[in-house]
């Protein structure tokens, strides 16, 4: 009989170990997890050190477009390169070294949101996992009112990643519409679209809980939620009266690391395969027709969950 039969195992020479298999084996299995997993074995075991390295391992995480964003990456431009943040990474245009491995080309593109679409756009990626990120500037979006300096003012920031952000002057009716190809997201991911903004002193208008998002998948609203950008429960008793202050429910800002504020507009997630003329279209209304001023627009993120 066998010594599966008997219970006996096989002398420890005759035995497998992971050491063994070949670095192909090791690339192959470690490519099927994610870049998170990836780094943990390489520190876990010298034996999976040189596979979790490979550019077989690293080619399956990068998303099939990045030679083409690595391009616009490496580009000499003649303008600040900014980091994802906002913040000042060079102050004289150069172009960056072309990466000699998969892994760099995979780090590179998670420390830096790289400007596409005529800089209307910043694509990243997510460190842990590999999705894309995008970023859709303020050009992008669809604006009320766009009449000129009346009711918008286009200006530079020095916190945006982006050539300039909008102001709002005046208006009563306030939405924001932003589009974007579901095809330019990873397949088969979870994400959240956030409203990336700031506010002027003496801004008014902002702060009653008649706001609202909405996002929707091939015409389809997949999340809609209440917010507000900036909750003050003085200014809106004068406004809607006692009752109207009442926020349960509703969803407030979050301050950045970078300086700028977001706020959730909604979750989605995307199909195995990206479909044809499919977009994800995403809103924000502020319901009421009182005055408002002084939101300035950086963009809309799309980040995975």
């Amino acid at each position: 009989m066998g010594s599966q039969a008997t219970g006996v195992q096989p002398p420890a020479a005759e035995q497998t170990r992971v050491f063994d298999l070949p670095e192909a084996c090791v690339a192959h299995v470690l490519a099927l997890t994610s870049p998170r997993d990836a780094c943990r074995a390489a520190a876990v075991s010298p034996c999976f050190r040189d596979a979790a390295g490979s550019d077989t391992v690293w080619s399956r995480f990068l998303p099939p477009d990045y030679p083409a964003i690595l391009q616009l990456h490496q580009a000499p431009a003649p303008r600040l390169l900014l980091s994802r943040n906002g913040t000042k990474a060079s102050s004289v245009p150069v172009a960056s070294t072309p990466p000699a491995t998969k892994k760099e080309a995979y780090l590179g593109l998670t420390d830096v949101a790289v400007l596409v679409d005529d800089g209307g756009m910043a694509v990243w990626l997510a460190r842990g996992s590999g999705a894309k990120c995008v970023a859709l500037s303020a050009r992008r979006l669809s604006l009320p009112w766009e009449d000129g300096e009346f009711s918008w003012r286009w200006m530079p920031h020095h916190l945006s990643r982006f050539a300039d952000v909008v102001q709002l002057v005046s208006c009563t009716c306030l939405d924001i519409y932003g589009r974007l190809p579901t095809a330019a997201l990873t397949p088969a991911t979870a994400y959240a679209a956030y409203l990336i903004f700031n506010t002027a002193d003496g801004y008014r208008g902002l702060s009653f809980p008649d706001q609202e998002t909405t996002v929707s998948v091939g015409g389809r609203a997949v999340s809609r939620h209440a917010v507000c950008l900036r909750p003050d429960d003085d200014e809106a008793r004068r406004f809607i009266g006692a009752d109207g202050a009442n926020n349960i429910g509703v969803r407030g800002p979050k301050l950045r690391r970078d300086g700028w504020w977001e706020v959730e507009m909604g979750q989605l997630r995307t199909g195995d395969e990206a479909v044809d003329g499919e977009e994800v279209a995403v809103s924000f209304e502020v319901l009421g027709w009182h005055p408002k001023h002084g939101l300035i627009v950086e963009g809309v993120e799309f980040r995975p969950l």
